[in-house]
């Protein structure tokens, strides 16, 4: 960011090996490129997870699409143009009975596990490289490089209008107008339209005239003065169908048996807040483990929950053009009342907020929380949004097509998913068909389109050896004839010509 001086550290582990898969339970399927993060500027993970990296912790991880056994594509959905599905509000309206009249819903939970990491992936612990040798990195040392950042003016602010074609108001116009049966009497034959009647008018003038008036009532109801222009408005401004915002006010009554509070809560153990709460989180994590997943005590520990959840390779930047929150790690309590029942992980980045895990009470799993959390975390983005035109997206996660249960993170639209060999982003509409045919797909039709990001200079990348910063070409001098070649350019491609170029890769 503009005027930061955070650089990132990285150890690449390679991806020959197999872990066990969290999805279709494969103990080898699950094959993935890894590293580990000792630091890492929210601008750099940005660019990573826009090649299809992830991160679990400080792990950070990029499956291996052709070879993994459940092909994880990167999705993102557009916050601006986001509408809710019918399924969408019957969870905003679950949550409001419960809140207004304090009664769960009975029956089937249809809550989706926002669950975007998977179980194992991979090596959790770095090699032996002290704090102090990470701290010891001047910054002085460092030629940064400035981000290439879009401006502010290059950034378009869309604003969801709903298609009026396909809203249920517009369709009974239509059937008002055109299926009206005439009750008067019927002409007689030969003598013509009865010279008493106003004359016949076009169905679609009226529908015209219907619309222009709603829109006339509205700004006066709205206490907008303008002056109303002949020409009819368009569909997409004279459907004036709810927002994301309205259903969530909505769903949240004044007059009410229960009070629901979201609080944006960074992930430090300096921040007083994050600590008051810390035991009542890890008591919670627990507790959804052990009930969701069927994980044992021992797999869902304090250690744990601070190593997948608390130990971020973020560190927390601000820029002038940025949220008011800043970037970084943060989690997203959900407060019912007096304590905690779910938790939303998030990073917020310079174009979007990832989302990255989501954790809650069981007692509560009939209201959907999952579904619920990801339209609150939308809504949170479109509000980033107005305080930071570029940041616009919502990542989901992975989108994995082969596995059923993951499949509810199409529906959240319009989105992308990121294609594996020239990572661009397709919309996902133009993705499923190939996805049906086959677990891995290229995503991007053009067969001459490549990778405009990736590697061209391996002796630009950056290098941290023997506490020194160096490019590689520098580093291969030194180390005489060194046989580490092969996996400095495997890692090199991985992330990108630009990111090799910033990121400093520790070598022992």
């Amino acid at each position: 960011m503009a005027g930061n001086k955070s650089f990132t550290i990285v150890e690449y582990f390679g991806g020959d090996g197999g872990y066990r898969c969290g999805y279709c339970k494969n103990e080898m399927g699950n094959v993935s490129h890894g590293m580990w993060s000792h630091t890492m500027t929210v601008q750099d993970y940005q660019d990573l997870i826009d090649r299809g990296w992830r991160r679990s912790g400080k792990y950070v991880y990029k499956p291996i699409m052709n070879k993994t056994c459940c092909p994880q594509y990167t999705i993102r959905c557009h916050a601006l143009k986001f509408e809710p599905t019918k399924s969408h509000k019957k969870v905003l309206k679950k949550l409001s009975k419960f809140i207004s009249k304090g009664e769960l819903p009975t029956g089937q939970n249809d809550a989706e596990p926002m669950d975007s990491v998977c179980e194992d992936v991979g090596p959790r612990e770095p090699n032996k490289l002290s704090q102090a040798e990470v701290k010891c990195v001047a910054v002085t040392d460092i030629q940064k490089k400035e981000a290439d950042c879009p401006s502010i003016t290059e950034i378009k602010e869309e604003v969801a209008d709903a298609p009026a074609a396909g809203s249920e108001k517009s369709r009974k116009d239509e059937v008002s107008v055109s299926d009206g049966k005439n009750t008067g009497p019927k002409p007689v034959a030969g003598i013509g339209a009865d010279p008493n009647r106003p004359p016949c008018r076009k169905a679609k003038d009226l529908r015209k005239e219907r619309r222009l008036q709603k829109e006339q009532m509205r700004q006066r109801t709205d206490g907008v003065s303008s002056i109303v222009s002949t020409t009819p408005p368009t569909p997409s401004q004279s459907s004036q169908c709810k927002t994301l915002e309205d259903f969530i006010s909505e769903s949240l009554p004044d007059i009410s048996s229960h009070c629901l509070e979201v609080r944006l809560v960074p992930v430090s153990f300096q921040d007083p807040q994050f600590t008051a709460s810390y035991q009542q989180s890890v008591a919670l994590y627990s507790c959804y483990q052990m009930a969701i997943h069927g994980d044992d005590p021992s797999e869902c520990s304090e250690s744990e929950f601070r190593r997948f959840l608390c130990d971020s390779p973020l560190e927390a930047e601000y820029s002038p053009d940025g949220p008011e929150v800043g970037y970084g790690s943060f989690h997203q309590q959900y407060w019912l009342d007096d304590r905690i029942v779910a938790v939303g992980v998030i990073d917020i980045l310079p174009t979007c907020v990832s989302s990255v895990y989501l954790y809650y009470n069981p007692e509560f799993a009939s209201l959907s929380l999952g579904s619920y959390s990801a339209l609150r975390e939308i809504a949170f983005t479109r509000q980033l949004q107005k305080q930071s035109p570029k940041l616009a997206y919502y990542y989901l996660g992975f989108y994995i097509h082969s596995c059923p249960k993951m499949r509810y993170k199409g529906q959240y639209r319009p989105s992308d998913l990121l294609c594996p060999e020239t990572y661009v982003w397709v919309p996902i509409e133009q993705c499923l068909p190939h996805l049906e045919n086959s677990r891995y797909a290229r995503f991007n039709q053009d067969p001459d389109a490549g990778d405009a990001r990736g590697l061209k200079d391996i002796d630009r990348a950056m290098m941290l050896y023997k506490r020194v910063v160096m490019p590689y070409a520098v580093y291969s001098r030194k180390r005489k004839g060194s046989s580490d070649e092969t996996e400095v350019q495997k890692y090199a491609s991985l992330v990108g010509q630009d990111c090799a170029e910033r990121i400093l890769l520790y070598r022992s």
